[in-house]
């Protein structure tokens, strides 16, 4: 059962790459996702690209795990040879926009939900969900399922580790920053320069360091990443905007760093969200002790993905390299996929 399951992940990822599904254009790939769960006459509900399902012994009393992927892609970067939408396989790669990133995670997990779907000896439930919106962090995407699935108490999200246990995620603030000056001319050089009072803000930025670090993420990171400041040569500018990158750990709250940023800086700081913060699950949960025992490997991840948007406890773990997504011509290995839908039903086998 697990072979023909597999091949048939396979065969749904090559269908999945050679259809257009950058975030909040993903009808096709929905589509798609909808007619393997009615080949398996798996009951499925949608909205708004999201696809889910829960198992047919589905029992309310009893604990649920979501098993989340998602089948939105990025835009192909410039540096493409290939065509994105081309699901080639060669030499044991399966090329194609979105193969790694997460299209190999989606299929591994619609593979391992059916294969438990009809159990009805199982100590947990399972509620699988498609999601849209994932690489733009949207509205539309998990966030928008959550109160539309059953209760979660833990969750598995497919992201590409190499099947290694991801425990903890850091969180993302994107903060719009503006430091304020008043205007003069430059050969009078009477005015206060909005860019040097940026300046310090942005040299405390650079050097500021957090008190509490992470056991698995580290440190918080703080890095200026886009400037904009005067309207020509000879005028002092009056204002000064930046924006600044901060992924948190989950040594604090998003709301916690927001407010030691402000309290040590001049320039006006405002967040563009404080919903993606970072997660984290104990060693000793029973899903991590379980892929601890087949051998798998704990980390801490610096990318983002939909854990941000849960409150319980959750694992970033699925087949794929991470540092091949968003890259020209994505690939992941046929045997990764393999090896995928073959320890995620392991991993699960042991806690159901």
């Amino acid at each position: 059962m697990i072979k023909q399951l597999t091949k048939e992940a396979i065969e749904l990822l090559q269908q999945l790459i050679s259809k257009q599904s950058f975030s909040g254009e993903e009808n096709e790939t929905a589509l798609l996702i909808m007619q393997y769960f009615s080949h398996h006459r798996i009951p499925f509900e949608s909205k708004n690209h999201n696809i889910w399902a829960k198992n047919k012994h589905f029992n309310p009393s009893k604990k649920t795990i979501l098993l989340n992927s998602h089948h939105d892609t990025v835009k192909p970067n410039k540096g493409y040879t290939r065509n994105p939408l081309s699901p080639d396989i060669e030499e044991g790669k399966l090329y194609g926009l979105g193969s790694n990133d997460a299209g190999g995670c989606l299929v591994s997990l619609l593979a391992t939900f059916t294969y438990f779907y009809e159990r009805n000896d199982l100590n947990y439930n399972f509620v699988l969900v498609a999601s849209a919106e994932e690489e733009n962090s949207g509205l539309k995407g998990l966030n928008s399922m959550l109160s539309v699935i059953p209760e979660i108490d833990f969750a598995i999200i497919g992201e590409p580790t190499l099947m290694n246990l991801a425990i903890a995620e850091k969180g993302l603030l994107v903060l719009d920053c503006e430091a304020k000056g008043t205007s003069g001319h430059a050969a009078h050089g009477i005015g206060d320069n909005a860019i040097y009072n940026a300046i310090e803000d942005i040299k405390w930025f650079q050097t500021f360091e957090f008190a509490k670090e992470s056991e698995t993420l580290g440190k918080v990171k703080m890095t200026v990443t886009q400037i904009n400041a005067g309207s020509q040569h000879n005028v002092i500018p009056a204002n000064c905007k930046y924006v600044v990158d901060v992924r948190v750990t989950d040594a604090y709250s998003n709301k916690e760093v927001l407010e030691i940023i402000q309290s040590n800086v001049k320039s006006e700081v405002v967040a563009r969200s404080l919903r993606l913060n970072s997660s984290s699950i104990s060693k000793n949960h029973p899903i991590v002790e379980a892929g601890i025992k087949l051998g798998r490997k704990t980390y801490g991840s610096p990318t983002l993905s939909d854990q941000a948007v849960l409150s319980c406890p959750s694992l970033k773990l699925g087949p794929g390299e991470s540092l091949r997504s968003h890259t020209a011509n994505e690939f992941i290995y046929i045997n990764e996929i393999e090896e995928g839908v073959e320890l995620y039903i392991k991993i699960l086998e042991e806690i159901i």
